[in-house]
């Protein structure tokens, strides 16, 4: 199952944008705070509950210089996904957006398709929000 987030501009260039990103403590910022719990992480990983359910586990899996930032899913996440933020430089401005491709059945996928796009979604519009608010 593949969801692509809604596109956003960052008032930040790329750069700034990755190396904020590429601190998985830093996701934080990024995670609607009324729908998760149990946050942990590191530098390379971080993990959290959402919705009082299940616990997702990501783990940072490299990047492409500045442009792009590979996560994978940890032992811990219900099921195998990558996770795929995409940046690209625009004057002295980022837009960017988060790519998800998820091992899924097609039950699995009919329960978590518009959740997992939803969250998506949210992720890209509070890092906006979160640069916006630097300025």
């Amino acid at each position: 199952m593949r969801i692509d987030s809604t596109k956003v501009v960052v008032a930040a260039n790329h750069e700034v944008v990755a190396s904020f990103l590429k601190d998985s403590q830093n996701l934080i910022y990024m995670l609607p705070q009324d729908q998760i719990a149990d946050w942990r992480a590191t530098s390379e990983e971080c993990s959290f509950k959402v919705q009082g359910a299940v616990i997702i586990s990501l783990i940072q899996d490299g990047y492409e210089g500045t442009t792009k930032i590979f996560m994978k899913s940890g032992e811990k996440s219900p099921f195998p996904f990558r996770l795929t933020i995409h940046l690209e430089d625009q004057d002295d401005q980022t837009n960017g957006y988060i790519a998800f491709d998820g091992e899924v059945n097609v039950f699995l996928k009919m329960m978590v398709e518009k959740p997992l796009t939803a969250l998506f979604n949210i992720m890209s519009e509070n890092l906006k929000k979160h640069f916006d608010y630097k300025k």
